[in-house]
């Protein structure tokens, strides 16, 4: 058997994450406490190459899979077929978001973190700049309406507007759908500009150790700052935020409403999870997390457009845990004390903004809307947006880990209340998902002979 087949087999290249995981973080420990310049530059190289590697076939994967993905819905029926299964996608998008701000509520408020002060400690001066141009550029509702709407079609994928691009997409793909064979030559192409990101991603996806070395030990190495100490309730509370949501929500939905084992369920996508961790993006993360809802028996026509929707939209990490206790820990620091409707309007922001975490700038977009819809002061917001860049890296860690995971369960458990839910591939041995030898996602139960 040759070493590519061995490397990717599913519990092999598991174990080779995990193991990068750990082997990062030793080495950004080791870089941190000698000193060592020249190592810490490495890592930084390292995991900045990966991530560009994978960040060039973010925007080209949204629009070919949202395309591709509404399409797909012909083979499950006619356009009301169509119209249901978006609907309770959407809806369960919702009602996790809703459960998911509400947990960020409480554990903000448990932690209440920055209500002890910083102890005087302060943002860099870099840090303190790059909020006050994001909150500028991100920090109102009217300036994410009109980022939404693009100028023209070749200029929202040249400047790496992801939002605009996702909103294309839709139009796009809704579009084709209603015009049937007519379009069939357009969904054909984009169908096979879809399968070459995929390869490509494939490609870069085996690459991921090495990667996540560099990332984690980057991160390591240079979060362990004097800010990090300070910043560490915020950071835990994000964490045991997000945790719950992993750990508890998602558990009880995949038990009680989707009948579908936990353990069987972290077995699979296990995989998707841990690259979204050490990767922080749900785009790229997208082949991992389409092939494990495929392994997990969701229909892969109704996969095809869940999961692709749910990588742009569906961050219950991003915009419902985190901007609750961020919004806490600005409001903290202003020494203001957030009220009963202050609250309610983290939540409906968390429920009907999702839309606004499309991109690698997610989790920034729905912390400066959320903070401007319960009328936090702009320079607050800036002040702590400026601490929080400090230590974002490791909660962004574990923000996209339980992003992806929602992207997964909420396929679950619509499919199956539509039954589209195989048994035979759900019980079948394949425990986490891996990419064919071309790239591109698909089913597998059993590994293939050598």
């Amino acid at each position: 058997m040759s070493f590519v087949r061995t490397y990717t087999k599913p519990r092999v290249f598991a174990a080779a994450v995990l193991g990068s995981l750990v082997v990062g973080a030793l080495l950004g420990v080791v870089a941190r406490q000698t000193g060592t310049g020249w190592l810490t530059d490495l890592l930084d190289q390292i995991g900045t190459i990966f991530t560009t590697l994978l960040q060039i076939a973010v925007i080209p994967l949204v629009f070919t899979a949202i395309v591709v993905g509404i399409n797909s819905l012909r083979k499950l029926g006619g356009g009301r077929t169509a119209a249901r299964l978006g609907g309770k996608t959407v809806l369960w998008f919702a009602i996790t978001s809703f459960i998911a701000s509400l947990i960020g509520i409480a554990v903000g408020r448990i932690f209440d973190p920055g209500s002890g002060g910083l102890g005087g400690v302060t943002a860099t001066a870099k840090n303190a700049d790059k909020a006050a141009q994001s909150v500028d550029h991100w920090g109102s509702w009217s300036a994410f309406v009109q980022g939404l709407l693009p100028e023209n079609f070749v200029k929202a994928f040249a400047d790496g507007e992801t939002l605009q691009v996702l909103f294309l997409a839709l139009v796009i793909g809704a579009a084709a759908y209603s015009l049937g064979d007519k379009a069939k030559p357009f969904v054909d192409f984009t169908t096979s500009v879809f399968e070459i990101i995929q390869r490509y991603l494939g490609w870069i996806v085996r690459l991921a150790p090495i990667g996540i070395i560099g990332l984690i030990g980057a991160a390591v190495s240079n979060y362990g700052d004097a800010l990090f100490r300070p910043l560490f309730s915020t950071t835990l509370a994000v964490y045991v935020g997000c945790l719950l949501v992993l750990f508890v929500v998602y558990p009880i939905l995949l038990q009680f409403v989707a009948k579908v084992s936990p353990l069987k369920f972290f077995a699979k996508a296990g995989t998707a999870i841990q690259f979204a961790f050490a990767s922080q993006s749900s785009a790229a993360t997208l082949p991992l997390t389409r092939q494990s809802a495929v392994n997990l028996g969701v229909q892969p026509a109704y996969a095809a457009f869940a999961t692709p929707l749910g990588s742009a939209t569906k961050m219950d990490g991003c915009a419902a845990v985190f901007p609750a206790i961020a919004a806490i820990f600005v409001a903290n620091l202003a020494g203001v004390s957030l009220n009963f409707w202050q609250y309610a309007g983290i939540v409906v922001v968390a429920v009907v903004g999702a839309l606004a975490t499309a991109g690698t700038t997610g989790w920034l977009t729905a912390f400066t809307l959320t903070t401007s819809f319960i009328g936090l002061d702009a320079k607050q917001v800036a002040i702590g947006l400026a601490l929080i860049y400090s230590v974002n890296p490791i909660m962004d860690m574990m923000r996209t880990a339980t992003n992806v995971a929602g992207q997964i369960v909420v396929p679950v458990v619509v499919a199956r209340g539509e039954g589209l839910l195989d048994e035979e591939v759900l019980n079948a041995p394949t425990d986490n998902p891996e990419h064919s030898d071309d790239g591109s996602a698909a089913r597998h139960t059993e590994p293939a002979p050598a």
